[in-house]
């Protein structure tokens, strides 16, 4: 999928943890890069986009010290942190020219990604898929451009050409699409996954901390699927949280998934959906041009 997302023009990625064992990832990201390289060398008028790595930052990733060192191996172009800001980790991507998007939910986490080193920012509003928060993306940019004029994306129920468009009317520079992607033929997503995000909408969307210890963003049908009531889940604990480990792997059927859902019809090919996106863009634009 992040092949074909960076062969169609967009920044493709995917979460370091989802190679596994964690051997995986060093194979990953070489036939990523090769194919790419190859790509490019095939294609020098239409050039792939670069593609990015998410790292979960948190201490209870005991991978994460590996990850970080494949993608130093790797040069990998854009690395992607979240629940945590480390500044060696931001210097180790630097070293070798790659950049930092740190995913925030507020403001004040903002500041502290920016003053350990981050090189830009993803706000993750209200809406988004996995990992959430609870701020309007009208304010939560708004305030963040008060005082940062660097690499801006926004997170939250983005899912059409129309959405992208207005992301950027509100200060971003980009739009940060999850949910869509997932249903893509590419994807290695299951089946049953992708198809549950197609047949859902905005109000099939729980949010809950149950599985990670952080509250997000997850499809009901998955977790009814699980024996649970996405009505009545108790609370979870971050502290008790080992990412990549067995604790966490008990809710690898508990599927992600943004309120954007609804602009899902069916599960089509990575460039089909970037296609449509680009289209629905255009034509948004060209109606306020007027």
């Amino acid at each position: 999928m992040v092949i074909e997302q960076c062969k169609a023009g967009v920044i493709g990625s995917f979460p370091a943890l989802n190679a596994r064992p964690e051997s995986q990832l060093d194979e990953w990201l070489a036939e990523i890069t090769e194919t790419l390289s190859a790509h490019n060398r095939a294609n020098p008028d239409r050039p792939a986009a670069p593609f990015a790595v998410n790292q979960i930052v948190h201490r209870s990733n005991d991978r994460l010290e590996h990850d970080v060192e494949m993608c130093v191996k790797h040069k990998v172009p854009i690395v992607i942190t979240s629940l945590g800001a480390r500044p060696e980790l931001n210097d180790a991507i630097h070293s070798y020219g790659g950049i930092t998007l740190h995913d925030i939910i507020n403001n004040r986490f903002a500041h502290k990604a920016i003053e350990k080193g981050a090189d830009g920012l993803i706000a993750v509003a209200t809406g988004a898929g996995g990992h959430a928060g609870t701020l309007s993306p009208l304010a939560l940019i708004q305030e963040i451009r008060e005082w940062f004029d660097g690499p801006l994306l926004l997170s939250g129920s983005i899912a059409t050409g129309q959405a992208v468009l207005a992301a950027q009317a509100m200060g971003a520079d980009m739009g940060y699409i999850g949910s869509a992607f997932i249903a893509t033929q590419e994807a290695r997503a299951a089946d049953t996954y992708k198809q549950m995000i197609a047949d859902s909408s905005a109000e099939d969307i729980v949010y809950s901390n149950l599985f990670t210890g952080v509250h997000g963003n997850y499809l009901k049908g998955s977790v009814r699927a699980a024996g649970m009531d996405p009505d009545d889940l108790p609370e979870g604990d971050l502290k008790t949280m080992d990412f990549g480990t067995e604790k966490t792997k008990a809710w690898k059927d508990i599927w992600g998934s943004g309120q954007g859902v609804g602009a899902v019809k069916e599960v089509v090919p990575v460039a089909e959906l970037v296609a449509r996106l680009i289209c629905e863009y255009d034509a948004a634009k060209a109606k306020l041009v007027g």
